[in-house]
């Protein structure tokens, strides 16, 4: 009779160690790998897909989004917006509530002088496969003129959408109406200064808490604070070359930053409060950062080490019992 108990502890053994790889909830570094990717401008997490980030180039390519495997870095999908016209610089992307992706035409190259923009919204698709699928336009107008813009990012309970001007001394965070309407201006109008950066990308945690702004060579880190943002902290962030996104990862645990150009790499950084190493100088890999505690252990191993006591404590009191009942 020891066999069964052999196989026993062999499957809690197998069971303590079989941790699922990282590289499926998308927190681990991947590279671009489509060669139509040349311009990877925004960034976004799927929710629907794990694992899965939306981007889009810059401009001059289309009305499309590009779903990328964070596994493989490969394309799974292309989604070809219709009933958008013509994108003129498109700049973000992110996810609102009700899995709605929103694609921000808010770049001006002319340096502000187009009297309006667009945001354009499609549901994720919840199949990974190439499809058209139609999305509503949206006219974006600043209350005080016209301007530059990388940053959109969308409130995850409220739809709310708030952009991020691009101003090397400096811009604003601009919100919009409660509602976006698809007839008509929508006016965006400032609430709060973001100094001290030249914004390419922002991104909003999931829970609604935090606000992080990137440029092209840093982060600042805000609490969201109802839109009345209180700066935090500044970010270290990696150095890609020509850095133009940032999103949260779903889980809100990670910040994966993009860079422009081909074959661009996308790198993760703990997220400000998360227990790991997101402060100023965050770099993301150390111990603290992969659930090292005080005995040295990462969390995946110390899980592994109390499942294998576990599993021994129940073998051997399973076979204790045994010798008492002969």
């Amino acid at each position: 009779m020891r066999r069964p108990f052999a196989f026993l502890a062999a499957a809690l053994l197998v069971g303590a160690f079989a941790v699922p790889a990282s590289a499926a909830d998308g927190d681990e570094e991947f590279t671009i790998k489509d060669p139509r990717i040349t311009e990877s401008s925004g960034l976004t997490a799927s929710r629907l897909h794990p694992g899965i980030y939306w981007t889009h180039n810059d401009s001059d390519d289309g009305a499309y989004l590009y779903a990328v495997d964070s596994a493989t870095g490969e394309t799974v999908a292309t989604i070809t917006m219709a009933g958008v016209g013509s994108p003129r610089d498109v700049e973000a992307i992110s996810i609102g509530p009700d899995n709605q992706i929103y694609v921000g035409d808010i770049g001006d190259n002319l340096g502000g002088t187009w009297p309006y923009v667009w945001i354009y919204r499609l549901p994720e698709p919840k199949n990974l496969r190439d499809q058209t699928v139609r999305a509503t336009q949206y006219v974006v107008k600043y209350s005080d003129g016209a301007r530059d813009a990388e940053s959109l990012v969308v409130h995850p309970k409220t739809g709310r959408v708030y952009i991020v001007d691009k101003n090397e001394k400096g811009g604003h965070l601009y919100e919009g109406p409660a509602e976006l309407s698809p007839s008509g201006a929508n006016v965006f109008r400032p609430i709060a200064a973001v100094p001290d950066l030249e914004a390419t990308d922002a991104t909003l945690s999931p829970d609604a808490e935090h606000l992080v702004v990137r440029s092209y060579f840093g982060a600042i880190a805000y609490d969201w604070n109802g839109g009345k943002i209180k700066r935090k902290e500044r970010l270290g962030v990696p150095f890609l070359g020509q850095g133009e996104s940032v999103t949260y990862t779903a889980d809100g645990k990670k910040l994966m930053y993009g860079a422009e150009g081909a074959d661009s790499s996308v790198e993760p950084q703990d997220a400000p409060g998360s227990g790991g190493s997101g402060s100023p100088s965050g770099s993301g890999s150390s111990a603290a950062s992969d659930g090292a505690g005080g005995d040295g252990l990462t969390g995946n191993l110390k899980t592994g080490a109390i499942a294998v006591a576990v599993a021994c404590a129940v073998l051997f009191g399973l076979r204790g019992l045994r010798r008492r009942r002969r």
